[in-house]
């Protein structure tokens, strides 16, 4: 079976590094949404969360031996499932974002932990 997918926007941010996870990033930046998805964003509203799912477009290719990796702020080999690790079979990513304001196409979020650059492959509302 074979799954494609189109990024449905991209991220932008000025800035060269970006922190390994979203619950410890203070990082703005913006979600450009392609203008044919413009209705879908109608009801989302600054103060809001979402949840973003992404593409590691960055990410080497993975390989059997990283099916257990040691990430840097553990001690311990963990299995790739039990951690947030951007080398994955399937290089997806999700962040939790705070919103805080939306213009048309340009959502501007607060927590970002992606590259300039980054495919966004969905927004999902975030439910607590």
């Amino acid at each position: 079976m074979q799954i494609l997918m189109e990024p449905i926007g991209f991220t932008s941010t000025k800035a060269d590094k970006v922190p390994r996870h979203w619950t410890v990033s203070d990082l703005e930046g913006k979600l450009i949404i392609n203008e044919k998805y413009l209705d879908g964003l109608r009801d989302i509203k600054a103060g809001q969360k979402i949840v973003v799912i992404f593409c590691f477009h960055k990410s080497p290719k993975f390989t059997p031996d990283l099916v257990c990796q040691t990430p840097a702020h553990k001690q311990k080999t963990m299995g790739v499932f039990s951690i947030c690790s951007p080398r994955r079979p399937n290089p997806i990513g999700l962040s939790v974002l705070n919103i805080l304001d939306i213009c048309e196409n340009v959502i501007s979020v607060k927590g970002i932990d992606m590259y300039d650059g980054t495919p966004i492959l969905d927004i999902k509302p975030y439910i607590s």
